[in-house]
């Protein structure tokens, strides 16, 4: 387990570039050219599995992109989920594009529509096991500054921790993807109350790494499940003008959101049914495999 020191030591006396070594700085200009400088695109595994919604992602998982997200998930560079944290927003926002006319103008006029709901960042939750080996979520440690990138930008945005592994799986690392769609069926699941909050705002799946997509589409199976929600409840607490989030998640995330000001109770304008289904709009990554974005089926 990291202490806080060791994560202070981290964003004040960076050892070296997470992605190519380069001594006394996070991620070096040419690493973050290759991690985010680009605009993200949409990927498709092969088999592409049931269930999968539509992914974008920032960059292709090889080399610097590789050597940055091992860092983060497992030597604990913690700092560097600002710079994951950024690539993952334009994802985010390529994703919402697309499934909300192919613009960003028309993108807003959905926000506009919706009364101002929240993007909802739902990460793909690691196992307790190795939470606990690594100290940290990787995934949700980004997805808190994603959620901060998307805010300065002017895209209301919100990560929602609300799922959860039901039971225990396998190491997914040698396994192909029938194995993984196998191992990962039925594991995920919404904790008690958290339909509730996923009818708050359109939702996007985030996650660090896409491979097979086994692990996105067995969590928009797990969120689309937990709907339809009734109206009558689909109150939920939208924050009224600007947030601050605290020192930990401006630089490199934390286990919980903070903001500045009480939440304002306000309904959401429904779908004009009884009740609303979840709504799983797209899914982000910050990286996926080289052979995802090859695959030209858009």
């Amino acid at each position: 387990m990291r202490g806080w020191w060791q994560d202070l030591t981290d964003l004040v006396l960076p050892a070296e570039c997470g992605g190519c070594g380069r001594p006394r700085t996070v991620l070096c200009p040419k690493c973050r050219a290759v991690l985010s400088g680009v605009a993200a695109r949409r990927v498709r595994p092969v088999p592409e599995p049931p269930g999968l919604p539509v992914v974008h992602a920032a960059a292709r998982y090889a080399d610097e992109v590789r050597a940055t997200l091992l860092a983060h998930k497992e030597r604990g560079a913690l700092a560097l989920a600002g710079p994951l944290g950024v690539a993952l927003a334009g994802a985010v926002r390529a994703g919402l594009q697309t499934a909300w006319g192919g613009s960003w103008a028309a993108a807003e006029g959905a926000w506009s529509r919706a009364a101002g709901a929240p993007v909802l960042l739902v990460p793909v939750p690691s196992g307790r096991r190795a939470v606990r080996a690594r100290g940290h979520d990787p995934a949700r440690r980004i997805a808190l500054s994603a959620a901060g990138e998307l805010r300065r930008s002017g895209v209301p945005a919100r990560v929602l921790g609300v799922l959860r592994q039901r039971r225990a799986v396998a190491d997914q690392s040698e396994l192909n993807s029938r194995q993984r769609l196998d191992n990962l069926a039925d594991a995920l699941a919404v904790v008690p109350g958290g339909a509730r909050l996923l009818s708050g705002g359109p939702v996007v799946l985030v996650d660090d790494v896409m491979t097979t997509g086994a692990s996105l589409a067995e969590a928009a199976r797990a969120v689309r499940a937990a709907g339809p929600v009734s109206n009558a409840a689909r109150t939920v607490a939208v924050y009224g003008g600007e947030t601050w989030e605290s020192r930990e998640e401006q630089n490199v995330g934390t286990t919980r959101e903070r903001t500045g000001r009480r939440p304002v109770r306000q309904g959401m304008t429904g779908g004009g049914g009884a009740d609303a289904a979840v709504d799983v709009v797209c899914a982000a990554v910050v990286a996926a495999s080289p052979d995802s974005f090859e695959i030209n089926r858009n």
